[in-house]
């Protein structure tokens, strides 16, 4: 008969049993998994289906290969993916959960590349710092800086310090926020985030995201972009996580850039 154990770490209530009665809860559970994968194919048809919008505004870009237009990150492709970096322009380094999330698709780039969509990754920071923290992490996927454009505000992960300050002046997962406060939860003094050099204010003007546009007939469309947890599950290490049998087991921010784990 199957023992009730609740594991120390992690609250989770397991059992210790037979192989058999282990293959019976693996089928009930199996339903259950294949009911969501169903659903998660529903939802990724309801996205496609989402309106298509003109996108009318000259956005410039610095990149590797110079200024270029949101069209021009194409490449010759008529899907793109951006994701939302946080990286502001007083970021001595990137944020480094965006930095787990960019260490997942800095591999497969490549395979969407070849499937007709771009992934980009953008940012506000000055394109010298992204080439620099890019050298320093081993990446390769492209990385532009929209610097003194209205990109990241129009998406809603770029802010002004005047926007944090009154009620509603961000809006950012489809909502409106209050002016940002000091939390108690928080070392609300802090100089140095995370490692980016800046202070919990300036580290908040920067939201992750990720938008997709398409380019058809010369014409350059938003069509989707998700925020918050809805990057959850483009965030590769939570997906392996949740199958390990602590699952994710968070105390806390755990994590780190991947060369800084041998620092301590």
């Amino acid at each position: 008969m199957a023992k009730a154990i609740t594991s120390s770490s992690t609250g989770v209530r397991h059992k210790v049993g037979t192989r058999e009665e282990w293959l019976a809860e693996r089928l009930t559970l199996l339903k259950a998994e294949k009911e969501h994968t169903r659903r998660g194919d529903e939802l990724a048809v309801k996205r496609q289906e989402l309106p298509w919008v003109p996108v009318d505004k000259g956005y410039r870009f610095e990149t590797d290969d110079g200024t270029a237009a949101l069209s021009d990150l194409f490449r010759g492709r008529s899907q793109l993916l951006v994701y939302h970096f946080m990286f502001g322009p007083d970021y001595m380094a990137g944020c480094p959960s965006c930095s787990a999330i960019a260490d997942g698709f800095n591999g497969f780039q490549i395979h969407l590349a070849n499937h007709d969509v771009m992934l980009w990754a953008v940012s506000r920071a000055p394109l010298a710092k992204l080439q620099a923290y890019k050298r320093r992490l081993g990446w390769t996927f492209p990385w532009a800086s929209s610097l003194g454009s209205d990109f990241n505000s129009d998406y809603s992960v770029g802010f002004g310090r005047e926007d944090q300050k009154r009620d509603g002046g961000i809006e950012y997962n489809y909502r409106r926020e209050d002016a940002w406060k000091p939390s108690s939860a928080d070392d609300s003094s802090s100089q140095d985030v995370w490692g980016t050099g800046v202070n919990w204010p300036t580290y908040l003007r920067e939201r992750p995201g990720v938008s997709a546009f398409a380019l058809e007939d010369g014409i350059v469309y938003h069509t989707y972009s998700t925020y918050a947890r809805g990057l959850d599950a483009l965030w590769g290490m939570w997906q392996w996580l949740d199958r390990a049998p602590k699952g994710r087991n968070e105390t806390g921010h755990w994590w780190r850039r991947h060369d800084e784990y041998e620092k301590g």
